[in-house]
């Protein structure tokens, strides 16, 4: 008989993060080691970036509310920004002080936590900064594990997608799931217009009407087709070509819209998906009217968050590399210069003669977390308002810029 696994998925518990038992190997001996030494020393220490994947100039903090119940209850003081801040490299978005041996072994959960949700979140806020006002759709929760689909889908809904697919991740963000007909029905069926009746008569007319129109035949006729079956009920058709089929997918799809307006269906909107990223967004934008992203998002590059020493029992101290000494982020609420400065030094008037904001705040305070954690919805609305101000440019090389 085949030995039965400890865990039927492969995935830490709750209690087992919490209890800082997902920790890399060195910190527990370094513990052990320190506390054979007698050594209590309190420190501080700071999470930042140096830099962003793939040329990115800002990021978007995402994961603070997980980062706070993993520290609550150990005897340390957190100031972070706010969850769906958006930062730079070398700007601080989280400190912690304490005694190092009591937290030392939670900076491997704690790390993790801010490096993914941040790269999702971040990744989201491009395809949303790209799309404008059309709707975008978090669709690639299958391409991870299960277990982190809620964690995915939360982090793309607080970077600025308009929905999420997933049934459980949908009940985190407080949303109904948003979702279209898969390509296995059209072929359990054998017909797109009959697997549309199909779940026109069965599902709930809330759910709005969206035909799959690439599963069997051409899109364009069967963009036809199911318009002429469903008239004012069908609120727009999805392409999603395989690759192998698309050829100029831009085409395909204005080529569908002129079919489609030319009989008088000119309420269908248009939704694109398979492969799309903020780059593919833009370049769709003239025709399309709203997209399900996947993978791009899913998949999307973890910040490189570290965390580093700064402070030994209130002494500067870091290793080479590294700004020694606590420090405060301050952003000037008109025109968003954003200053880091020794910790408690007031920033000098700002050129725009705006006022200072400072972003690094009390997060857990002697163990207990000090401040009201906003809800999804109200992050993303955070998010979104500070994107009217933010460009796509990306950093090709030192001093340099590229749009798209």
């Amino acid at each position: 008989m085949p030995r039965a696994p400890k865990r039927p998925f492969h995935t830490a518990s709750d209690a087992d993060i919490k209890h800082g038992e997902v920790s890399d190997v060195y910190f527990a001996r370094t513990v052990e080691i320190l506390q054979h030494r007698g050594d209590r020393k309190s420190v501080q220490a700071e999470v930042y970036v140096k830099s962003l994947p793939d040329g990115w100039q800002w990021g978007i903090l995402a994961g603070i509310e997980e980062a706070a119940h993993l520290l609550e209850g150990l005897p340390v003081d957190v100031r972070a920004m706010d969850e769906g801040t958006v930062f730079e490299p070398y700007q601080p978005v989280l400190s912690i002080s304490g005694t190092y041996v009591e937290w030392a072994q939670y900076e491997t959960a704690l790390l993790g936590l801010l490096c993914q949700a941040s790269g999702i979140a971040t990744k989201a806020a491009r395809c949303k900064k790209a799309a404008g006002e059309r709707q975008v759709i978090s669709f690639g929760a299958r391409r991870m594990h299960p277990a982190l689909a809620p964690m995915i889908e939360r982090n793309a809904f607080v970077g600025g997608c308009d929905g999420v697919a997933v049934t459980k991740s949908a009940e985190l963000i407080d949303a109904d799931p948003m979702g279209t007909i898969p390509h296995s029905l059209v072929l359990m069926v054998g017909d797109t217009v009959e697997a549309l009746r199909a779940f026109h008569e069965t599902i709930d007319p809330k759910a709005r009407r969206v035909a799959l129109i690439d599963t069997l035949q051409d899109e364009k006729f069967e963009a036809i087709r199911v318009a002429e079956a469903l008239g004012h009920d069908l609120y727009a058709v999805r392409l999603d070509t395989p690759s192998s089929r698309r050829g100029d997918f831009y085409r395909i799809l204005e080529e569908v819209r002129w079919e489609l307006d030319l009989r008088g269906f000119d309420y269908v909107k248009l939704i694109a998906s398979g492969g799309v990223d903020e780059f593919e967004i833009a370049a769709l934008n003239p025709i399309c009217d709203a997209y399900g992203v996947g993978t791009s998002i899913a998949n999307a590059p973890v910040l490189n968050f570290a965390l580093d020493i700064t402070e030994i029992e209130g002494r500067p101290m870091a290793k080479r590399g590294k700004w020694s000494g606590a420090k405060d982020v301050s952003r000037c609420r008109g025109c968003r210069n954003t200053v880091v400065l020794p910790a408690g030094r007031t920033p000098p008037p700002c050129p725009c003669g705006g006022e200072w904001d400072v972003l690094l705040k009390p997060l857990v305070t002697g163990g207990r977390i000090a401040r009201d954690l906003p809800p999804p919805r109200t992050v993303r609305e955070f998010v979104l308002d500070q994107l009217g101000r933010l460009s796509l440019q990306t950093l090709q090389r030192r001093g340099e810029r590229a749009d798209f």
